[in-house]
């Protein structure tokens, strides 16, 4: 059962590890292998790959719900590394590159809801 492995693993096993906010499957190899790509500072993986995954048996047990919450994801379109060819193509792909001319902040928002 998947339900009863996540709650043993990711929950129970990372509070008896002593985890600080990272009740989960390694979501900072996916948070930093995003950060590079789109060139943002790897660095910043600790707190934005801090999050609480839960699963549950929805549908009579017939389908899974999953959820991932992280509330610290730090991430920007403009300077630093999003200005390199290969991470500004990716943002490019991504559609968002650079900073929002409508709205400011819209581009690092999507970049954040990517990452989660």
């Amino acid at each position: 059962d998947v339900v009863a492995l996540n709650t043993a693993k990711n929950l129970v096993g990372s509070a008896m590890a002593g985890a600080l906010g990272g009740y989960n499957a390694h979501a900072s190899n996916i948070v930093t292998a995003l950060f590079i790509a789109t060139g943002q500072d790897a660095a910043q993986n600790i707190e934005s790959s801090q999050c609480l995954t839960l699963l549950s048996a929805a549908n009579d047990g017939a389908d899974l719900h999953v959820s991932c919450t992280m509330p610290s994801i730090e991430v920007g379109t403009v300077g630093g590394g999003t200005g390199l060819a290969p991470q500004r193509a990716c943002l490019d792909l991504l559609g968002v590159a650079g900073a929002s001319t409508e709205t400011p902040g819209a581009n690092s928002r999507e970049l954040a809801m990517v990452v989660a």
